[in-house]
């Protein structure tokens, strides 16, 4: 899928955060960030690095992860346009909670902690947008946590496919993510997740093509998830 903002408007269009801004302090905004490109696979941060920067994600899509010492990896959360990531250690000026890769190729601007602060400090409401984002990400982690002890894991897979599906209404969805990523997002093995996959594709949920998934019944998914059907 193609994931970036809408064209009409300036860069910052859609993103929650810069939403209630003047125009002319939203053009401040946008000469002060850089644009940086990704390609997939490219590693954009990991755990430990200075929190220095917000990230605009204009195109494409990023994993949030974290790295165990066995040097497995458990995917958080993936970010698409109009989201930003980094917002947590521009606010505490603390080093990266997670690491970042970008699964697709990704655009993006790139805003200073310098800049933000100072952002900040002229238009104090932002700070609302950014408590919204916050709060956002502590209930996505305790839906996570709560998904693993009420959950099966093909249905924490099915519940992952309708999250990386998002609002599409498309009678069929695809989706560029190999089966070992999605066996990180879903917290399973490999192997179950293969299983898992191939229960579905027997249903006719889904297909595989190659490294890509297509989602044939979103509906299906979502019940086998156990959330609410649209």
């Amino acid at each position: 899928m193609d994931h970036r903002l809408p064209d009409s408007g300036d860069a910052l269009t859609g993103v929650e955060m810069f939403a209630g801004l003047e125009p002319d302090v939203r053009q401040r905004v946008i000469a002060a960030a850089v644009p940086r490109n990704y390609r997939k696979g490219q590693i954009l941060f990991v755990e430990h690095d200075p929190g220095e920067s917000l990230i605009i994600l204009k195109r494409g899509a990023v994993a949030i992860f974290r790295t165990a010492p066995t040097g497995e990896r458990a995917v958080l959360t993936v970010v698409r346009p109009p989201d930003v990531l980094g917002e947590v250690s521009l606010l505490d000026a603390s080093t990266r909670s997670t690491s970042a890769e970008a699964i697709e190729d990704c655009q993006a601007l790139t805003l200073s902690r310098a800049a933000f602060m100072d952002l900040v400090h002229s238009n104090p409401r932002i700070l609302d947008a950014v408590m919204r984002s916050v709060g956002a990400l502590i209930r996505r982690l305790t839906e996570q946590n709560t998904d693993h002890v009420f959950l099966d894991l093909p249905g924490r897979v099915a519940k992952t496919l309708v999250r990386l599906a998002g609002e599409s209404q498309a009678p069929m969805i695809t989706i560029e993510l190999n089966q070992s990523q999605l066996a990180e997002m879903a917290g399973g093995s490999r192997q179950s997740v293969n299983q898992a996959i191939g229960s579905f594709a027997s249903r006719g949920w889904l297909r595989t093509e190659g490294r890509r998934i297509v989602v044939t019944d979103l509906q299906a998914l979502r019940r086998r998830a156990g959330m609410a059907v649209s």
